[in-house]
């Protein structure tokens, strides 16, 4: 009998590729994000989370599992095949150190424990035993972090180049264990006579462990920008917190349905504590990025009409 690579050491644990929390500035609210290895399991797993009263929202994003809480305890009741298992807790300790609290009954309990105390990114774990007809509860010890978000436009020119690649490639290049690199999403704006061909701007998330982890991701990639991009208009910008303003999103919905003058732009990015970082004409769409991500399939539709252009 062939012997099974995947299983001589432990046939029932998947480890998560990685489980990252991202916090607010006042430690009320968390998104728990996790880098899953077998996605049927995630999909098990955010069908029944989505019901712990801790979390608020929960979608998927390729293979990762997005989950909204409030940070706090909620006790859990769990029920075999309807509330299997879930997130009971979400605690910010000092030390900057995020604590997950997880249940789950049967093989929810194997998810809940070793799949989640092996993945990527956790300091440290306390679990009980699970698998058959256990309750197991696990216990993970993660870096806080916060969310860091880089907007782009116009890195190309008519003869080469395209945004997404090379963005997506950079975040791929920086990306490590203190700014890890979450998301990208590209986003249709209007289509004004100077674009390239199709008028589209990205915004990658981060989520970073320290201000000195922040701070070398957006020198990292400015320097990666200045080396790699074939237009002089290059726009850059980087806006740190949980969620964009209302501002934002607003100047989004109008750069993508009318023109919008650079001016515009940075009096709305210093308003918002955007740092502007590549001050190219570029900034006009880059600014518009900001209030779409982790939203790749709603952020590529267009908002004007496209019968008028």
């Amino acid at each position: 009998m062939a012997k099974g690579i995947y299983l001589k050491d432990d046939p029932y644990t998947v480890p998560y590729q990685g489980i990252y929390a991202i916090c607010d500035e006042r430690n009320e609210k968390a998104e728990i994000i996790e880098h899953s290895n077998c996605f049927s399991g995630a999909s098990w797993s955010l069908h029944h989370y989505a019901k712990s009263p801790a979390v608020t929202s929960a979608y998927s994003y390729g293979d990762f599992m997005r989950y909204s809480v409030n940070i706090g305890k909620s006790p859990l009741l769990l029920k075999s095949s309807v509330a299997a298992a879930g997130i009971e807790s979400v605690l910010c300790l000092p030390d900057n150190e995020v604590e997950i609290t997880y249940m789950g009954i049967g093989g929810g309990g194997v998810g809940a424990t070793k799949c989640r105390a092996l993945a990527k990114g956790v300091n440290r774990y306390e679990i009980t035993a699970s698998g058959g007809g256990k309750t197991g509860i696990g216990k993970i010890f993660v870096p806080r972090r916060e969310r860091v978000l880089i907007a782009i436009d116009d890195t190309d020119s008519c003869e080469e180049g395209a945004t997404w690649t090379l963005t997506h490639n950079i975040a791929k290049t920086v990306s490590n264990d203190d700014s890890i690199y979450l998301s990208q999403s590209l986003v249709q704006l209007f289509p004004v006579p100077e674009k390239t061909q199709n008028c589209m701007s990205a915004i990658l998330e981060f989520g970073c462990t320290s201000r000195e982890a922040k701070e070398k991701l957006v020198s990292d990639v400015k320097e990666l920008l200045l080396e790699y991009s074939v237009s002089e208009n290059t726009g850059m910008l980087v806006y740190t917190g949980f969620e964009a303003p209302d501002e934002l999103k607003k100047y989004s919905s109008k750069a993508r349905t009318e023109r919008v003058s650079k001016e515009t732009a940075l009096d709305t990015a210093k308003r918002n504590n955007v740092d502007i970082v590549l001050d190219g004409n570029g900034v006009i769409g880059a600014l518009a990025a900001f209030a779409w991500f982790a939203k790749p399939s709603e952020s590529i539709k267009p908002e004007f009409d496209i019968n008028a252009i």
